[in-house]
């Protein structure tokens, strides 16, 4: 089953609010920008015309691994409010 087909099968409530802050200035700094390839959900892209790290919140399956390989320690990373986020379903 592939990565794609797994996503599936999760359902989403998403917050209004992001639950993912990162420091844009330490972003800036960031060469490699690991957070933009090791999201399963794609959530981090970097706009490099503007220079700033966009941040679909909305498609995080809070998973974690963003805050782990971020270079500079500069994401703060909650999980989502009551009811929102994801809900992983059996099947």
């Amino acid at each position: 089953m592939t990565i794609e087909n797994k996503l599936y099968t999760l359902k989403y409530n998403p917050d209004t609010v992001s639950h993912l802050t990162p420091d844009i200035k330490q972003c800036k700094k960031c060469k490699n920008k690991p957070c933009t390839y090791v999201c399963p959900a794609n959530v981090y892209e970097w706009d490099s015309e503007h220079e700033n790290l966009v941040v679909n919140f909305e498609n995080c399956l809070e998973c974690g691994a963003c805050r782990i390989v971020c270079e500079k320690k500069s994401l703060k990373w909650e999980y989502p409010k009551g009811t929102k986020g994801v809900t992983f379903k059996l099947g």
